[in-house]
């Protein structure tokens, strides 16, 4: 273990986290999300949802288990409600609800679902709260904040560096990202509902 960083944990929180909030797949659901809308307002949405996520993964991983037992909410109940909260969303994406009137009042989609639960979603909080049960030092506390803030900085720049893309395949090509998104969506939102009941069947929950 090095005397200023712990490699190896830095290492094992960025590889996890990254692999777990996937900013590669995260480009088709943000463009399709943010279409219609100028290049500056989907430049604010990218930084606003990373911030949104940063926030809330710092908070879970603070008190996430406080936060949990004074609600009397069990993990599998937070990886339900995310999973379902995702299902609304991808039907939106699939069904083109999403593109009427929401659009012209001005939701703020970087706050819900980007930042949360598409991004600081169940399974990237539950992996933040056991990581910070390691930390029993300066080294290791260092370690798996440089991992969560170089993984918010990969998600940033996949959602900012999309916007050329946007360009590139134009109106056609929204349609068909935004119906992929949504399929893509819902299984991801099926399988974080399934998960949750397998936990509850488990007696986890």
């Amino acid at each position: 273990m090095s005397a200023v960083i712990d490699t190896l944990l830095l290492t094992e929180v960025f590889v996890t986290l990254f692999v777990i909030m996937d900013p590669i797949g995260t480009i088709p659901i943000f463009l399709s999300l943010t279409s219609g809308r100028s290049a500056a307002t989907a430049r604010k949405y990218a930084w606003q949802a990373v911030a949104v996520s940063f926030l809330v993964i710092a908070i879970f991983a603070f008190f996430g288990q406080q936060i949990l037992g004074y609600l009397d909410i069990s993990l599998p109940a937070l990886q339900c409600a995310g999973g379902l909260l995702l299902l609304l969303v991808a039907l939106e994406l699939l069904t083109d609800q999403e593109k009427e009137p929401t659009a012209s009042v001005g939701s703020n989609v970087a706050l819900v679902p980007l930042g949360t639960p598409l991004l600081a979603g169940p399974g990237a909080i539950v992996a933040t709260m056991v990581f910070s049960r390691q930390v029993h030092s300066g080294p290791e506390f260092l370690a798996v904040g440089l991992g969560v803030v170089a993984v918010h900085v990969c998600l940033w720049a996949a959602m900012r560096f999309s916007l050329p893309i946007l360009r590139l395949i134009r109106e056609g090509g929204v349609l068909l990202v935004t119906r992929i998104s949504g399929l893509l969506l819902s299984a991801i939102a099926v399988q974080l509902v399934a998960d949750a009941v397998r936990a509850f069947i488990a007696g986890e929950g």
